[in-house]
């Protein structure tokens, strides 16, 4: 369950598909737009499936607004999580909801308490080259138990291009460009991991690894399939 949880993260919170403008390129703004990321363990074998759909998009002085519907299943097809998140386009800039970096279903078990999410959107700039270090991401939520208080924070730091690069899927091959960055879980104890993303103009994320602290992939996550 811990690598689905890491799957559900890395894709709930960073994939990429159509765009309509420069500063849209590297993030679905076409309604109706679906896509399909499907995640394997360290063993190859098929972990999740997350399919996205783009259910609506709106514009106004602020910029444009995605929501973005999810469904996750395992890799025998039981329904894990259904969610969304929504995704902003302004200045130039894509801005992914913070809170889209909670783990999906974590909020579910919440729901009769008090919490509070405050966080740092997770930013994408229009123009992308190698060597472009990218803003810092983060979110905290707060819980009340009383007598007791619960804290979750993700933080995702030492995101930076490192390069340029063909990648080939079962959706075909792409130009890609390569961005590293490390992720902290910290409830009561910190787990740090880092990955390894592949995105392409047009396409998104293409693929990601994700690897444990000694460097060693615990999972890869590809684009399988997409529609607009």
């Amino acid at each position: 369950m811990k690598a689905t949880i890491l799957f559900l993260f890395t894709c709930i919170a960073t994939p990429f598909l159509y765009a309509q403008d420069s500063c849209t390129r590297y993030y679905p703004f076409t309604e109706g737009a679906k896509f399909q990321i499907t995640t394997y363990d360290k063993k190859d074998k098929v972990a999740a499936i997350a399919d996205y759909h783009v259910e609506s998009v709106e514009s106004s002085a602020q910029g444009e607004k995605a929501t973005i519907a999810t469904t996750v299943k395992d890799g025998k097809g039981k329904d894990l999580v259904a969610t969304t998140f929504d995704v902003l386009s302004k200045n130039g800039a894509t801005s992914i909801d913070f809170k889209s970096l909670i783990p999906p279903g974590m909020l579910d078990q919440y729901k009769n308490l008090d919490y509070k999410i405050s966080g740092t959107n997770m930013e994408i700039p229009a123009e992308l080259e190698v060597g472009k270090t990218l803003p810092d991401a983060n979110m905290t939520l707060d819980i009340s138990m009383a007598p007791m208080k619960m804290q979750l924070q993700v933080n995702v730091t030492n995101r930076k291009v490192e390069g340029k690069e063909p990648v080939t899927t079962a959706a075909g091959t792409f130009d890609c460009y390569v961005i590293t960055y490390t992720t902290e879980f910290n409830m009561g104890m910190s787990r740090q991991s880092s990955s390894k993303q592949w995105i392409a103009e047009g396409a998104g994320m293409v693929k990601q690894e994700d690897y444990d602290k000694k460097g060693k992939i615990t999972s890869t996550s590809v684009l399988t399939a997409f529609s607009k």
